[in-house]
């Protein structure tokens, strides 16, 4: 069965016809050309797949398309404001949170809405004081991004991006 839907990615909407079996990630790759989500597991596992969805972290292989129409999609590659990079990408940059880069993408995006979750007081499994939200320890990054694996081994490097968030 196809349906049309339209998707807002990083601000730009987009009418188009798609199978009602379509991944987002499929829809973004395949008829957009979006390519910063990628498809690392193909079980939505691995975190490369993930965007800002409605301003919340997603892993675009695990939901449809058509779900998701004229929701607001944000990419790494949307993240920027002015050309400049987000202070996210830059920290990423400036701290090598990367190796070969497959994962970034994803990694970024989830970080982006890991601590928007942290600011607006959502809770993790190692929040030491439920009541006052602070800046995230170590332990915190490492909680709330533990579902992206980086097969090179940059972690030491990545959470030393996101704590240093500018």
């Amino acid at each position: 069965m196809q349906a049309e839907i339209t998707l807002r990615v990083d601000g730009r909407s987009r009418t188009f016809t798609v199978d009602t079996r379509t991944t987002l990630l499929d829809a973004l790759r395949d008829r957009l050309g979006v390519t910063g989500p990628k498809r690392g597991c193909d079980h939505g596992l691995c975190g490369s797949c993930t965007v800002l969805l409605a301003g919340r972290r997603a892993t675009t292989f695990l939901t449809f398309a058509v779900a998701n129409s004229s929701a607001p999609i944000v990419t790494a590659e949307g993240l920027t404001g002015d050309g400049l990079p987000h202070p996210l990408q830059r920290s990423f940059v400036d701290h090598d949170g990367y190796e070969c880069g497959f994962c970034t993408p994803g990694q970024i995006c989830s970080a982006v809405g890991m601590l928007d979750e942290l600011r607006a007081g959502w809770l993790s499994a190692v929040t030491p004081d439920v009541a006052e939200p602070a800046e995230p320890s170590d332990a915190e990054i490492r909680e709330r991004m533990s579902g992206h694996p980086c097969r090179c081994g940059a972690y030491v490097n990545i959470v030393a991006a996101v704590r240093d968030d500018r």
